[in-house]
């Protein structure tokens, strides 16, 4: 078994990554119209497939917002603030990782219900299933990193048990 110190330094490298992540998830709502117009200038992905026309598709919604509704970008800078504000939610188990294991905890329980949410709010709004998927595996791929990290967390409290004892 490893000493505390070095599950302790894992544990907060893999916030430090989580936290990464998660900001750039949100920053990048703030210049959706800009990453748009470059990924269609650029042809990222070919006009001739369903991603393709999906793409289009968006980048005309997003260029009508802008052009006669810019106001509702507002929606999406709120988008990225709250991304950048759960992750200060995680300064708490950097500093003491197994008294604030159940912020990892929640976040889990966040992850998971990404899934349920895209599955209902999607068909409703009109996404195709290959996109509810894609935002399907955001929260898998949150929850993976959690999943580690609230593994070496219970080490932790193990080891800080054994050393009471």
């Amino acid at each position: 078994m490893q000493s505390p110190q070095i599950t302790t330094k894992k544990v907060r490298r893999m916030i430090i990554f989580f936290v990464i992540i998660l900001a750039l998830s949100g920053i990048t709502a703030f210049p959706v119209h800009t990453e748009l117009k470059w990924a269609i200038e650029h042809q990222i992905v070919p006009a001739n497939t369903a991603m393709g026309e999906w793409l289009g598709r968006v980048w005309q919604g997003v260029q009508a917002m802008q052009e006669q509704y810019p106001f509702l970008f507002y929606g999406y800078d709120w988008l990225a603030f709250a991304h950048l504000v759960i992750a200060l939610a995680f300064i708490g188990p950097y500093k003491d990782p197994v008294r604030n294991k159940w912020i990892i905890e929640w976040a889990m329980l966040a992850c998971l219900s990404v899934l349920p949410l895209a599955i209902i709010a999607g068909p409703i709004r009109g996404i195709p299933w290959f996109h509810i998927l894609v935002d399907c595996s955001f929260g898998i791929i949150g929850l993976l990193p959690l999943w580690i990290t609230r593994r070496w967390i219970i080490q932790l409290e193990k080891q800080d048990r054994s050393a009471g004892n």
